[in-house]
């Protein structure tokens, strides 16, 4: 009978620790790609003025994008990379969840993705009344 009773508690524990851990750690997925959308929509921000100023051509300064990207990142907390393609910035966030339960049977931490891409837009994109 104790040794029925230990199985059962130590399932439940198991099970308490997946249902906790892993809404925080999806929480934390949710945050980090947050996170990640708006450090890129930071960077696409970066536009190259002497091209627009010229012909009116609207794409970004990579350099200049990068860093707003890594400036925004870095004022949040987070750590991620950032790639400039064209006229596009996109921005990946990894982020470590420490479990607060699931470490009780050796899971200390869970990695958690995020991903934002965003480009410049010239004018008002909001939706007219």
């Amino acid at each position: 009978m104790t040794a029925f009773v230990l199985t059962i508690l130590i399932g439940l524990l198991a099970l308490t620790g997946l249902s906790l851990d892993g809404g925080l750690a999806l929480a934390s997925k949710v945050r980090a790609g947050g996170q990640a959308e708006s450090a890129a929509r930071a960077g696409a921000q970066a536009l190259d003025l002497a091209a627009y100023r010229a012909n009116g051509a609207v794409r970004l300064d990579p350099a200049r994008a990068r860093e707003l990207a890594q400036r925004y990142l870095a004022s949040v907390g987070a750590t991620g990379t950032v790639e400039v393609a064209g006229d596009t910035v996109t921005v990946e966030v990894t982020a470590p969840y420490r479990t607060q339960l699931l470490s009780l049977v050796g899971i200390d931490d869970i990695r958690t993705h995020g991903r934002g891409a965003a480009h410049p837009q010239r004018g008002v994109t909001g939706i007219e009344p």
